[in-house]
Order: C-alpha cells, then sequence, then structure tokens
C-alpha cells in the first residue's frame, strides 16, 4: 500500500521511528494513517489500525485518502474501497479506537483522555496563527475586526528570491461570508462543535447571520437543537459537506 501512495518508506521503518522517539523519551506521540487505499479491504485497514495502536500512541489522526487536485493520483485515479467498504472500514475502526482507550474528538482525531491535540484545536477553533517558510500559511485577526490571511511562496529557490525583494507573499482579507463559512468548516468538525458566543467573537457576525442555515440543519437532524452550542450530530460528522453547504452562500 505504501508503494501503491508512492511512499519511500517501509512499515518496517515507520515502526522503528516510534520506537527511537519512545527510546529518546518523548512520550506523547501521535500517529498519522490513513484508510481508503487502494484495493484495501475491511480487514486489511484494521490490520493498520492494529498495528498503530500495538504502539500505544497517545493520539491518532486516522482519516480517509483523498484524491486533491494537481496530484498524479488525480489525473490516473487508482481504483479506491467503494463507499460500503469505507462505511464498513469507519465503524469497524472506532470500534477498535474506543477500545483502545482513544476518544473521537474531532472528525479523524482521537486521543486519550487530556491529550487533545492543543494544535490543531486552535486551526479548528479558528484561532490565529503564524506562517513561517516557504509555502507556509498563516492567519491573523486585527484590531479593526478584519480577519486577514496570508500565504507564502512555495519552493525555497522561489522563496529566497523573493525575499531579497521583500515580496515573499501574497495577502488578502476575508469577507463576512468567507469568515462564516470558514468559521463553521473547521469548528463544526469538532464532535463537540463550538459554543454559540464564539461565533460573532470569531467571524465578526451576529449569530442571526447563520439562523435561517442552522435551523434546516436541525430540522434535518445534522445538527444539535442545542441553544448554547453549535454541534453536529452523528449524522452531520457523517455528512459533514451536506451540512456546511446548508451555510455557504456563495
Amino acid at each position: 500500500k505504501l508503494r501503491a501512495l508512492g511512499r519511500i518508506h517501509s512499515p518496517d521503518d515507520a515502526l522503528a521511528a516510534i520506537d527511537a522517539a519512545r527510546a529518546a523519551g518523548v512520550d506523547n506521540i501521535n500517529l498519522d494513517l490513513m484508510y481508503g487505499l487502494p484495493g484495501q479491504t475491511v480487514s486489511e485497514a484494521m490490520n493498520d489500525l492494529d498495528r498503530a495502536l500495538a504502539r500505544a500512541p497517545q493520539h491518532l489522526s486516522w482519516y480517509q485518502l483523498t484524491l486533491e487536485p494537481n496530484t498524479a493520483f488525480h489525473h490516473r485515479p487508482p481504483v479506491l474501497p467503494d463507499p460500503e467498504t469505507i462505511a464498513d472500514i469507519e465503524e469497524a475502526g472506532r470500534v477498535h479506537l474506543a477500545r483502545a482507550g482513544l476518544e473521537r474528538y474531532e472528525v479523524s482525531a482521537f486521543s486519550r483522555p487530556g491529550l487533545r491535540c492543543r494544535h490543531n484545536l486552535n486551526y479548528w477553533r479558528f484561532g490565529d496563527y503564524l506562517g513561517i517558510g516557504p509555502g507556509a500559511h498563516g492567519k491573523r485577526t486585527l484590531a479593526d475586526g478584519r480577519v486577514v490571511r496570508r500565504t507564502k511562496l512555495r519552493g525555497p529557490d522561489a522563496y529566497l528570491a523573493a525575499a531579497e525583494a521583500g515580496a515573499l507573499s501574497r495577502e488578502w482579507s476575508l469577507g463576512s461570508e468567507d469568515r462564516v463559512i470558514e468559521y463553521l468548516l473547521n469548528a463544526l468538525r469538532l464532535i463537540d462543535g463550538a459554543p454559540v458566543d464564539e461565533f460573532p467573537a470569531r467571524t465578526g457576525c451576529p449569530l442571526d447571520t447563520i439562523a435561517e442555515a442552522r435551523g434546516r440543519a436541525v430540522a434535518l437532524g445534522l445538527l444539535v437543537d442545542d441553544v448554547s452550542r453549535i454541534r453536529p450530530t452523528a449524522r452531520g460528522l457523517r455528512y459533514l459537506n451536506d451540512l456546511l453547504a446548508l451555510f455557504d452562500q456563495s
């Protein structure tokens, strides 16, 4: 499966890296593991998961392979498991993870109690962050309420050449509709969602902005009927794209 994905490391390399981290005294380890790989069966996916869980990670990011634009797979897509197989993998995998003591707190993130990834939680809560180095992205909320995104040039050579001219990055402000959908795109990935008072604080828009769409989402069983939080149901998490489409006015 690694060869099919074009990866240059072997399964033994991955396991050795985990063991090396443990030997170096690192006691809080995350593993990234994909499923829905070319030709993958449920039993193969569970074998991958069991081998990862045998190393007792504190955190595991377990997510489905997607074919991104401008990649070799996008232009020449491999044969991937059918939707029913993917659903069976997800259901079986969540059982495995729960039995191993890892709780799901985001669409594809699982952790032991008290060890959720604070770095990623900042993204999912639409927090600010700096982007440093070639290809980096950043987000800042300015004193005047504007939300500004910045992207740095990709590739070390272009980055270094542009540094001489002081033109390393492109910067733009998000309009109100973009702030709303980007906030929800992140916050609705969380099992617990977000408190309602966080919405105006992070987007600069009143909660009434999404009242109609929120009502439709509740009626469709995609959002929990909760006056204090904007929180997806299990169905909403499963059909997250459909849930987000209700709020997208573009």
